[in-house]
């Protein structure tokens, strides 16, 4: 009899330690399956997040174009991406095929105005479109402040115009007299006789169309 109770006893004990043990066992089971669980859903938000990422519209096309763009420098302040850093003005200086531009503008006193102004569109005569007029007709007209200065200001237009834009449009400028584009694809002309060279050329407030023409004030 008393063995009987000693081996009761002793089943009895073996359940107490076992079933802790089995259930502790099933825990951890549990516990690791949650835990891959949080794995893989903390997982998915990171799959979703990369997605948009992927699916991101490319790079807005178009650029500058045109012949003279080739003779612009490729690197440093004069460059595209340069001139895209600097007010117009200032990014005008920095290119060589613009110098009789710039001089100018300064002589006229515009270049706090210009580089101050936001989204305009400038018609940047080379040094050629200058060699064109006469020189004393043009040492005339750089001595005369106020012709110089309602000749500059007929270059500018008070927003940014896209080459698309261009190809049958007429614009008001700040001299508050009107010029006229037109052409398609990389070939646009202003006012029938100035033909865009190099176009599309962004600075940080301004987009430049470079024309191989001066263009005169209408009034």
């Amino acid at each position: 009899m008393n063995a009987f109770r000693f081996r009761r006893a002793a089943i009895a004990v073996t359940a107490a330690v076992t079933l802790p043990l089995t259930l502790a066992a099933c825990g951890g089971d549990d516990s690791s399956s949650d835990s891959a669980a949080d794995k893989t859903s903390s997982s998915a938000p990171a799959e979703e997040q990369s997605s948009p990422a992927m699916e991101e519209d490319p790079a807005p096309a178009g650029g500058p174009f045109g012949p003279a763009c080739a003779g612009v420098p490729k690197d440093g302040a004069g460059s595209f991406d340069g001139m895209a850093q600097d007010p117009v003005a200032t990014a005008a200086s920095n290119n060589p095929a613009l110098s009789t531009l710039v001089t100018a503008v300064k002589k006229a006193g515009l270049v706090d105005t210009l580089n101050n102004a936001q989204n305009i569109t400038v018609f940047a005569p080379t040094n050629d479109a200058f060699a064109k007029i006469p020189k004393a007709d043009l040492d005339k007209v750089l001595a005369d402040k106020e012709m110089l200065t309602n000749i500059l200001t007929y270059h500018v237009v008070g927003e940014k115009l896209t080459p698309q834009a261009l190809e049958s449009g007429t614009f008001e400028t700040l001299q508050k007299s009107t010029l006229a584009t037109k052409g398609s694809g990389e070939d646009y002309t202003v006012n029938d006789n100035s033909k865009v060279v190099c176009g599309n050329v962004p600075t940080a407030n301004a987009t430049v169309y470079i024309v191989d023409t001066v263009l005169m004030p209408k009034a």
